[in-house]
């Protein structure tokens, strides 16, 4: 068993398909299939299960898969470790952040860090939290930006800033009139939600059940701007991170934001990685550039 072998593994694992596998791995469909076979007698059971079209993993080998995306990760958190001895802030850093916070901190962070790290390569992926989680367990991504609590006893999470939510509403409706609003305003209110996924989803639904709000049958967005222009038009009203709703961001006509008296209803943002990391240092550095940046953005008018 060699780490090559495990990789063919992986890569047949997520991929299903003997020739999409090898041409992945760089090697020929029979070189590939001979590896499998060879680790299935070592380990003597069968990982998967063979159909002429169709290639699935069997309950040993979903377990077997899982035990190698973590030795795989560990490899290259030790081959990051020996990088990092040489130079801790270069290289590449595999950061994920969720598609309701990306667009609206990225444009002012992402800056800072390359002023601060030159010579460090920053590649970004946005997805929904719970992909962000399994790419950081599977050793995919070196860190990710979530919302807090994590409930995750194999990862470090950097608490980083604090963002308030502001109510949007259409101009025409009562609570638009308002300079300031409190929780129970939000009593009996219906709100705009984004489809199931989203943190923000969920964050948005503690908000209604602490106001005795609720959520609008039948509609769930898909994005945050689907949200401000269904605000807009005067569908109802919504939560908006105080990120999204920045002077330079431009809001669509008809809507009015107001704010929440203190202490508003808010979201706790992290930088989360392995506990594992060869990088923990160099992360935690990270993470005080990340706060710093993202507080004074709260703090602009």
């Amino acid at each position: 068993m060699n780490l090559r072998d495990l990789k063919y593994l992986v890569a047949l694992a997520d991929l299903r398909h003997f020739g999409k596998a090898a041409e992945a791995c760089f090697v020929s469909q029979p070189t590939l299939s001979t590896q499998i076979m060879k680790l299935e007698e070592e380990l003597g059971v069968a990982l998967f299960e063979r159909a002429p079209r169709k290639v699935m993993l069997t309950a040993v080998g979903q377990d077997v898969v899982q035990r190698t995306r973590r030795i795989l990760a560990d490899v290259e958190d030790m081959k990051e470790a020996a990088l990092r001895s040489r130079d801790p802030a270069s290289g590449t850093l595999r950061l994920g952040v969720f598609p309701t916070l990306a667009p609206y901190l990225l444009p002012h962070v992402v800056p800072a860090l390359r002023q601060q790290f030159p010579q460090l390569e920053l590649l970004l992926v946005e997805e929904k939290s719970d992909v962000l989680l399994q790419r950081l367990h599977e050793g995919k991504l070196d860190a990710a930006l979530l919302a807090l609590p994590i409930h995750d006893e194999q990862l470090h999470a950097q608490p980083l800033f604090e963002e308030p939510f502001l109510l949007a509403a259409p101009a025409g409706h009562p609570l638009a009139q308002k300079k300031v609003l409190s929780g129970s305003d939000l009593d009996h209110e219906t709100l705009l939600l984004l489809e199931d996924g989203h943190c923000l989803r969920d964050q948005a639904l503690d908000v209604c059940r602490l106001s005795g709000a609720q959520e609008k049958s039948g509609f769930r967005a898909t994005s945050l701007e689907t949200l401000r222009q269904m605000v807009a038009a005067g569908v109802g009203v919504t939560l908006l991170p105080q990120l999204a709703t920045h002077p330079s961001i431009a809001q669509p006509a008809g809507m009015v934001l107001v704010p929440f008296h203190s202490p508003a209803p808010s979201r706790r943002i992290a930088l989360a990685w392995r506990k594992s990391s060869a990088r923990d240092s160099f992360l935690t550095a990270m993470a005080a550039v990340l706060a710093e940046c993202a507080q004074a953005q709260l703090a602009t008018p």
